[in-house]
């Protein structure tokens, strides 16, 4: 059995897995925000629960939202701040009993899709959650690529390309919360959408609220879209152009955004060197659930032993 941890800013989910990817238990807690130790003790209280509740003994993935580093070993780059700096997967390690696997919850999404989800049988996945920010991550043969730095995926955290002039002035106006202008994240994700809403109609409303104007036929909703449309292509564009993943697959809240499957495909083509382009974009099949499940996977077949 192997179990996964999807470690969030405000809840904390298990899942629980037979060898063939059945789920066999879930459930989800709140956070102990800003108090490492509880939050140790909340994990180890999930693992405690899937085991008691399916009787089995299993591996434990997890998946954070940052990194370990590979010089330090402990957490870096999670805006869960009270995780940086912290040697979590020793302390988890220790408290368990047993070693833990720790991935960033991107690449947590990547593992998912490439095991049996829109990724399954394909050799390099390049996986995208654009929900309330913007993060990616890789697998390659179905495992987690971090990269000699840790931050392999950190797409959302690179220039949009290809800037226009209403784009230069968007990122002078919206700086990201990194503390750099421009990026990615700030154009794309859920709330990029948004604000970019709000600079066209003087209106703030989320996400869904726009999308169900731009059904309605609203004009101002629609060029919204279709900026967003535009900008999600570029942006993938120059992942292609330097990764060429077989799949991208799309998570997080605007990965619910229908119509993207169908136009994302032949905008990205504008920006693909050479304009050849069929790599297909695609909806997380396990949606919510794809990165519990990808922390899970952590622990391979082919691999996995206690």
């Amino acid at each position: 059995m192997r179990i996964g941890i999807d470690l969030g800013g405000t809840k904390i989910e298990v899942i629980a897995l037979s060898d063939e990817g059945h789920e066999l238990f879930r459930k989800r807690v709140d956070t102990p925000r800003n108090d490492y130790e509880r939050t140790l003790k909340a994990i180890k209280g999930l693992v405690d629960d899937a085991e008691q509740a399916t009787g089995h003994h299993g591996s434990v993935g997890l998946g954070i939202p940052g990194t370990l580093s590979p010089f330090t070993g402990k957490v870096k780059n999670a805006n869960s701040v009270w995780l940086n700096g912290q040697s979590l997967d020793e302390d988890l390690s220790l408290l368990l009993g047993r070693e833990v696997r720790i991935a960033n919850d991107a690449n947590c999404l990547a593992v998912s899709e490439a095991t049996d989800g829109a990724g399954a049988g394909k050799k390099t996945v390049f996986a995208v959650i654009i929900g309330t920010g913007c993060g990616s991550g890789v697998a390659l043969d179905g495992a987690a690529h971090a990269g000699g730095n840790g931050i392999a995926g950190e797409w959302g955290h690179n220039p949009l390309p290809w800037l226009d002039e209403d784009e230069f002035r968007f990122q002078q106006e919206v700086p990201c919360y990194c503390g750099k202008s421009g990026c990615i994240e700030t154009f794309v994700s859920g709330t990029g959408f948004a604000e970019d809403y709000f600079r066209l109609s003087g209106q703030r409303l989320t996400g869904a609220e726009i999308i169900k104007l731009v059904a309605q036929e609203d004009p101002v909703a629609e060029l919204a879209l279709g900026r967003y449309e535009r900008r999600l292509a570029k942006a993938l564009a120059n992942i292609i152009n330097i990764l060429d993943p077989d799949v991208v697959v799309l998570g997080g809240g605007m990965s619910n955004v229908d119509r993207l499957y169908s136009t994302l495909p032949l905008l990205i083509r504008q920006w693909v060197f050479g304009g050849e382009c069929e790599t297909p974009v695609l909806k997380a099949v396990h949606g919510d659930s794809s990165g519990v499940r990808g922390a899970a996977w952590l622990w391979p077949q082919d691999r996995f032993s206690l």
